[in-house]
Parts: structure tokens; sequence; C-alpha cells
């Protein structure tokens, strides 16, 4: 038998995140720990890690190599495609739905151009919540319209309730319940896309280390890459065990209790797209990448490096 090697792959809080990856170490047994992969990783053993998608931007883009496989916003792309190579599986798509920019209920606010010259929380300015909402305003690099104030995603909400920002863009599961905080839809940013460009809105990636290669051999990103595309396609088949290793690792998401919204979530966002991005994921991404780049908001890329 030959050496086996542990990679660690970071992966962002929210459910569909956590949902895709749990194959590659089984579900916890009675003492907590996972039982083991349900899938074949062949020489390989994985160590899973929840971190806000932000920080994980940020990591890689600034250069750090704790990590072999990571999500990433699609927004973060451009800053890393020369180290990091995208997997066709695990991305995340608004498919005529997004990220919701959302204000009080009672704030004079009406359409996405009020949002000129007010405060706007985000989470993340490496978000492509972020770069969408940008687009849509017609910022650019030299002139953005709002000020920004960064935050952790499961703080917007209550930010704006209380009348710390004038608005802010949700991402992860609060898209779906910030009514009942007395917020109001201002803009879905993947309704306008699709709207715009007749595409889905790219929002999460899951990138591999492109020296895989140089390290474990030839060959190794795209074996990796395979594996994880059994890993989604596992979780998909087998829903019921998807949603027991959710509850059971939900911490304080008390919102993962409500059956019908995680249902719609994830449906949501671990759809076909997911299993695979295909030519139409693809153009999406360069979509969203091209009208950035044209914008000064982000680097331009050569190529879309899929695997």
């Amino acid at each position: 038998m030959g050496d086996t090697h542990t990679l660690k792959l970071a992966h962002s809080p929210d459910s569909d995140d956590l949902v895709m990856w749990w194959p590659l170490v089984g579900l916890g047994g009675a003492d907590g720990q996972p039982s083991g992969a349900v899938v074949d990783v062949g020489r390989w053993r994985f160590e899973l890690v929840g971190r806000d998608v932000e920080e994980l931007n940020k990591l890689a883009v600034g250069g750090d190599v704790s990590y072999d496989i990571t999500a990433i916003s699609c927004a973060a792309y451009p800053a890393i495609a020369d180290r990091w190579a995208i997997t066709a599986c695990g991305g995340s798509f608004g498919e005529g739905y997004g990220p919701r920019v959302v204000v009080r209920e009672d704030a004079p606010l009406r359409t996405p151009e009020d949002l000129r010259g007010k405060t706007v929380a985000v989470p993340g300015v490496n978000t492509s919540a972020f770069l969408a909402m940008s687009v849509m305003l017609g910022s650019t690099a030299d002139a953005r319209g709002f000020e920004v104030v960064e935050m952790l995603f499961s703080e917007i909400p209550g930010a704006v309730a209380r009348g710390e920002a004038d608005a802010g863009v949700l991402i992860h599961e609060a898209q779906l319940t910030f009514a009942e905080l007395g917020l109001r839809e201002l803009a879905n940013l993947g309704a306008w896309w699709a709207t715009t460009t007749d595409l889905p809105l790219p929002l999460g990636l899951n990138v591999v280390r492109r020296d895989l290669d140089e390290r474990f051999g030839p060959g190794s990103v795209a074996e990796v890459a395979g594996i994880l595309d059994a890993s989604v396609r596992y979780s998909v088949a087998h829903p019921a065990e998807s949603r027991r290793h959710l509850r059971a690792n939900m911490g304080d998401r008390t919102e993962w209790n409500d059956d019908a919204l995680l249902d719609e979530y994830l449906r949501m966002y671990v759809s076909g797209l997911t299993v695979e991005m295909g030519d139409r994921g693809r153009a999406a991404i360069a979509e969203l990448l091209g009208r950035g780049a044209r914008a000064g908001l982000c680097a331009p890329v050569d190529a879309i490096g899929v695997v």
C-alpha cells in the first residue's frame, strides 16, 4: 500500500458547504468523531475546517497555504488564479435568486439607486455579493458610490435593524429570514443578474492548490477534484444522512431546526450546477469577473481554470 496524504479542506459554515464534504470523513459516531469516508478517497485523507468565507478569501488572496482545498467567493478568484484551480463541482450559483440587499421596513430607500451616498454593511469586500452589488450600481475602482462597513455575515441583519447601517447585503440563510427582523428587500442580486445577463450568479467556488501536482505527483489535482466530485454526488444522493450531519453541526444556527427553511436553502444552493457547473457555470463566472475587471473592481483573468 502506498503512502497516504492528508489534505486540509476549508469550507464556510453555511449549510450547503457543510453538506457537500461530510462523505470525505463520514458522519460523526457516538464519540463525536467522524466514522470514516463513505466514498473512495484513495491515497488521501481529508481534514475539514469551517471558517467564514471572507476569512478564507483573505487567507487565499494573502498567499496563506494552510489549506489545500478551500471555499472562496467567485470575486476573489482573479487574485489567486495563478495558484489555485476551480473545481467543476461544489460551486454555489444563484439561479434567478441570490444575496439580498435589505433596509429597515420604515426606511425611505425604495430603489437600489437610493443607496448612493449611504452606508451599506457587507460580508466582505472580496465576496461575490459585494462585487455583484457594485456592478449593479455602476461602481468603479475610483467611484464606489456608497460607504462600506465590513462585518461578519451573521451580524448584518441586526446591524441594519438597529440602524447602524442604512442597508445590508445578506448571504447564507439570512436571505430567507430577514423579514422576521422588520427588514425589507431593496434588491435581489441574483434576480437582477438573471434579468441582465440570462445567467446564474456565481457566488461561492471551491479551489484546489495547483502545486498538488508538484508535491504529490502529476495528475494529483485532477485526482483530488474527482474525489470531491464523488463527495458532492454522494451527499446529494443521501439527503437523510446529509440532514443528520447538518443537525449534528448546527452550533447556534437554530434556523436549521426549521425543516422547510433548510430544505428551501439547500434546493437553492445545492443544485445541478453545484454537482457540475458545466459550460453555463463557466460562462457565468467569466461574465461576472469580466464586468468586474472592466470596472476596475477586480483584476482581469485570462482563462477560467476549471478541473
